[in-house]
């Protein structure tokens, strides 16, 4: 079975192959090359649809996308959608800085966020989507050297450490996105 990954983004890529490839035997997962639609949703489903079906129409085959990004509750949500250009572009040491400078005078206690991942699968049987939460709060300053994105600052509950100290097969095993994959695995393993 052949499914596109619907991303150029090359670390969100190593995610959804260390986690996919493993679980469904079979499955070629094939990179998408064609071109970045606009995402102009105003949620991470909409933006997900919209990248799951430029895919599928490129290339004909089952396509996945995922938008994800990291809810601050203080902040009212955000950056949510707009979590991969906070700071005005694609820049993650400044989406992270920014982000820091705005929660400096907050204290621990409500610092509270979550990385949220919603997936879209388009096929010819339809679109389905499957959404993971991963709560958490954010740190005061950058730590851990794994990871991408806001994993230097953001602390999985539970844990004393950032999902950038994590080793990457820990938190691949309970991100956000591994919410998510895990119900696309068991949708995708009902098709074989």
């Amino acid at each position: 079975m052949k499914l596109v990954l619907a991303s150029h983004n090359q670390g969100k890529l190593q995610e959804l192959a260390a986690i996919l490839e493993p679980a469904i035997p079979g499955l070629e997962l094939v990179s998408y090359d064609g071109p970045e639609p606009v995402e102009d949703g105003v949620s991470y489903l909409e933006n997900a649809l919209i990248k799951a079906r430029a895919a599928y129409k490129h290339t004909g085959l089952p396509a996945i996308a995922d938008d994800s990004g990291l809810a601050v509750e203080i902040l009212g949500g955000s950056p949510g959608i707009f979590t991969a250009i906070w700071a005005g572009g694609r820049d993650n040491l400044a989406n992270r800085r920014l982000l820091l400078a705005q929660l400096n005078d907050i204290a621990d206690e409500h610092r509270a966020a979550s990385f949220v991942c919603t997936i879209a699968m388009v096929s010819d049987e339809g679109e389905q989507s499957f959404t993971g939460v991963w709560p958490g709060s954010i740190s005061r300053e950058e730590r851990g050297e794994f990871g991408h994105g806001y994993d230097p600052i953001f602390i999985p509950e539970g844990f004393e450490v950032t999902a950038a100290e994590l080793p990457p097969e820990v938190k691949n095993s309970m991100s956000h996105r591994a919410m998510a994959l895990q119900q696309l695995i068991s949708a995708l393993s009902s098709r074989l």
